[in-house]
């Protein structure tokens, strides 16, 4: 289901602050995807998704050749999963070694993963411009409580 990035529905931008492991997808010189698991955050204000590299990695390198190649440059997915709920953001991605923009990457991960990320002194980050969202995340359903009317579920009443 496609997600309005003009007014994104407040359980989607919640499910992106929860603690979870994601997934890039990036496109290899050849055109085959290469797949990794990933941190990412969210910014909705500026809509940019940062993931921390290094910058020899294949995942840097892949947005890298993209950026030099014909066309607009590097289109990625990153997605996460959850049980039945999932969300992916696509866009065009960009690769900084700027150090501000290192530390906010780093600052915005601490924040979303409650740690610290690794020191790495060959950081890179990989900024994705947000051009499209889809998922599935909406708000939880009301439950029924176990002391409520009727049978409860799982109890075999007579």
């Amino acid at each position: 289901m496609a997600i309005d990035l003009g007014a994104p529905p407040a359980p989607y931008l919640s499910f992106w602050r929860e603690r979870h492991l994601c997934t890039l997808t990036t496109l290899r010189p050849d055109g085959t995807p290469h797949v990794v698991p990933v941190g990412v955050t969210y910014d909705p204000d500026t809509g940019v998704a940062r993931v921390l590299a290094s910058r020899g990695s294949r995942k840097v390198r892949n947005v890298l050749a993209a950026a030099e190649g014909p066309g607009p440059g590097a289109r990625v997915a990153v997605c996460q999963v959850d049980g039945r709920r999932w969300a992916t953001l696509e866009g065009l991605a960009t690769v900084t070694t700027d150090p501000g923009r290192i530390a906010e990457g780093e600052r915005r991960y601490a924040e979303r993963y409650g740690r610290q990320p690794r020191v790495n002194p060959d950081r890179a980050v990989i900024e994705i411009a947000v051009d499209r969202a889809l998922g599935n995340v909406r708000p939880a359903p009301a439950r029924a409580r176990e002391d409520g009317p009727g049978p409860a579920r799982g109890r075999v009443t007579a």
